[in-house]
């Protein structure tokens, strides 16, 4: 006897009701317990049926309420009947040989496949099968649990449409910065301002980054900033070394992907020009948080640069006269950024509004 026979034997069903008992009239048999056997079968919600492999066909001996719910059928209609009957021209053959094969063998089998109704209507059957066996080993029925999978393989359906709509998106993305990144060179060229050109299409190929992350989330409406964070930053610490990321899981209204990747790559891109990303012990820790009162959520990002050179005071207060791309680009977000140049490198707050419904 097989190990899983063996398991089986143990726990077989004695006390199967009186309306089985007919078929194996030597079992031990406990009326009471019968008794609750049978409501609890056919009382639960789960959709249940037994087979009896001994008579031609396996033919179904019991269902339960659940069962002729969900199939359409009435009991008369139901038992005596090989359950073959609720596939139809779509079912997968495939499966139905699977079925077989695992009746033939005694072993258990989880499968979906299209059922039909009474009524002629489909559903996906996600379909248990397993043998049942007496205290000797002996095959008694067959048990099957129907369960309607139907929303499931939709919702499959859909997620599966969406990431072939996100690759696709992705991929087109891709080919439009490429175009007008070739523009901008191009235009560059002729026009003898290739540093100007070289500058803007940095600026493009970091929204690129920032995209191109969160496109699986684009269908929800939100995104997750530490993703979008970790891509646009990716470039400017190749060893991943250099910048360090604290944040939580914290998720955000899909427009604030550009407004995001443009800041912290103008952030990134003067830390190696002038700031601590110029140096080969300079550090940049980026954090980003929820805050603000329940009414009006913002993200509040930090930039800490550490390890720098020495901050030009002057020149710096000088220079923060006329806002820049960060501070032009936020305060159309309805943002903002406060500026504190410390002894060894910027420490810069910015914050954006973050919708509620995604807080």
């Amino acid at each position: 006897m097989s190990k899983y026979r063996e398991d089986q034997a143990h726990r077989a069903y004695d006390d199967s009701p009186d309306r089985f008992r007919a078929h194996h009239p030597d079992d031990a048999f406990d009326g009471a317990s019968g008794v609750l056997f049978e409501q609890a079968m056919a009382q639960t919600r789960m959709a249940i049926c037994l087979c009896d492999p001994h008579q031609p066909d396996a033919p179904i001996v019991f269902a339960n309420r659940a069962f002729r719910a969900l199939s359409g059928y009435e009991e008369a209609e139901i038992v005596g009947r090989n359950c073959r009957f609720m596939q139809g021209p779509g079912t997968d053959r495939a499966a139905v040989r699977r079925i077989r094969a695992a009746l033939e063998q005694e072993e258990v089998i989880v499968v979906e496949l299209l059922n039909y109704r009474k009524d002629g209507s489909t559903f996906w059957n996600a379909l248990h099968l397993g043998p049942i066996y007496d205290a000797e080993g002996r095959l008694l029925y067959f048990f099957g649990s129907q369960w309607d999978v139907s929303d499931v393989r939709v919702a499959r359906a859909e997620e599966r449409h969406a990431r072939e709509l996100a690759r696709e998106l992705s991929h087109r993305m891709k080919n439009m910065f490429a175009v007008i990144g070739g523009i901008v060179n191009f235009t560059g060229r002729t026009r003898g301002i290739e540093a100007e050109a070289r500058e803007i299409n940095e600026r493009i190929q970091a929204l690129g980054r920032a995209y191109e992350t969160t496109l699986d989330e684009a269908s929800s409406g939100f995104i997750e900033v530490g993703q979008a964070i970790r891509s646009v930053l990716a470039p400017y610490d190749p060893q991943g070394t250099r910048i360090h990321f604290e944040g939580n899981g914290l998720r955000s209204d899909f427009s604030a992907v550009s407004v995001l990747g443009l800041s912290l790559h103008e952030l990134a891109a003067n830390a190696v020009k002038h700031g601590a990303l110029s140096r080969q012990t300079g550090q940049v820790t980026v954090r980003w948080a929820r805050n603000g009162a329940p009414g009006a959520p913002t993200i509040v990002i930090n930039w800490i640069e550490q390890g720098g050179p020495p901050v030009d005071l002057q020149h710096l207060l000088l220079e923060s006269r006329d806002p820049g791309i960060v501070d032009r680009m936020l305060a159309m977000a309805r943002g903002n950024i406060m500026r504190e140049w410390r002894k060894d490198g910027l420490w810069a707050t910015l914050r954006l509004p973050l919708r509620e419904d995604v807080a």
